[in-house]
């Protein structure tokens, strides 16, 4: 078994590298060549979170687990408050073949699901970036976000506006002008991503303009919910996987309000394989939900194990 450790992923995984792996897996869900499998999670206790993630991709030859969660006292240890490593097995045999450190992996495979939504459904004149949400991923956000469209600003909202001025650190390394706004102000955004960890909607239906894009990425868990139902309502809606979205996404609170039905809801993966229309308007509200599909994390583990092996840097054990 080959082991590539936390340490040399930043080396190895490009967000380039994640938005095609990504791209790539996506496409495969819709084709009917990729399957994930039912998500575990378990409360801890104390905020604490831990689950698995996990599937198989017969068009990329991947079977494997993501296994991790939120510890949020982990700041304080000086380690960040998500953890995760991926395990890779031989779909033929189920013989384990890797172990990689997921914590980086998943910043960057969570970002380019978020890319590849404003890619493909966002207005191609988008010029004002929104972000709700400041924690560790929102950083990965803004940069992935930058790489798909010529933003001109970007505007920001976090429940705790004094981490707002380190995401205005990264805004200005990519030459963009940054503001801390009240939440209604998002109305003046083209495209606003939500990477949030609440239990309670923070962005409305009436913080949204007609033609805005959404990349709600922060909902996983069944109970969590960033935006109100009522923008699901007002929204052309795709997810990662349907079957996450109604149970665990940010769809499952609309659903349960009787405001949207499964049916209303399309894989991104739909789009980019071509089997799917993506924006049909310039007025038209389009939204991702982003849960967090298993296949995700075996692609990006992929693309550091391949390149690992290429550069001589993977340690093999036996089992």
């Amino acid at each position: 078994m080959l082991i590539v450790p936390e340490k040399l992923i930043a080396d190895l995984v490009s967000a380039e590298d994640a938005f095609a792996a990504v791209e790539a897996t996506f496409a495969a869900m819709a084709r009917g060549e990729a399957t994930n499998f039912p998500v575990v999670r378990e409360a801890l206790g104390e905020g604490r979170q831990y689950g698995f993630k996990s599937g198989l991709d017969r068009a990329g030859g991947m079977l494997g687990v993501k296994a991790g969660g939120y510890f949020p006292g982990n700041m304080a240890r000086g380690m960040t408050n998500h953890q995760s490593t991926v395990y890779l097995f031989d779909p033929e045999s189920g013989r384990p073949t890797a172990m990689v450190g997921g914590n980086l992996l998943t910043a960057l495979r969570t970002a380019a699901a978020s890319a590849l939504s404003i890619d493909r459904l966002a207005r191609p004149d988008a010029k004002v970036l929104g972000m709700v949400g400041a924690g560790h991923q929102a950083a990965f956000q803004l940069r992935a976000a930058a790489r798909v469209r010529r933003f001109e600003r970007v505007i920001g909202w976090n429940y705790h506006p004094d981490m707002l001025p380190k995401l205005g650190e990264v805004a200005a390394e990519l030459g963009l002008p940054f503001e801390a706004v009240a939440l209604e102000r998002m109305v003046e955004a083209d495209v606003i991503v939500t990477i949030t960890s609440s239990p309670a909607a923070s962005l409305l239906s009436a913080h949204v303009g007609p033609g805005t894009h959404l990349a709600c990425m922060g909902t996983d868990t069944k109970g969590k919910q960033e935006v109100e139902p009522a923008l699901l309502a007002r929204a052309r809606l795709f997810t990662d996987e349907v079957a996450q979205s109604v149970s665990i996404g940010e769809a499952q609170h609309a659903i349960a309000a009787g405001l949207v039905r499964e049916a209303d809801i399309t894989p991104i993966g739909a789009v980019i394989a071509g089997l799917a229309p993506g924006r049909l308007g310039q007025e038209e509200i389009t939204l991702f939900d982003g849960t967090g599909v298993g296949l995700q994390d075996l692609a990006v583990a992929g693309a550091a194990v391949r390149r690992a092996v290429e550069r001589g840097l993977a340690a093999s054990v036996e089992v």
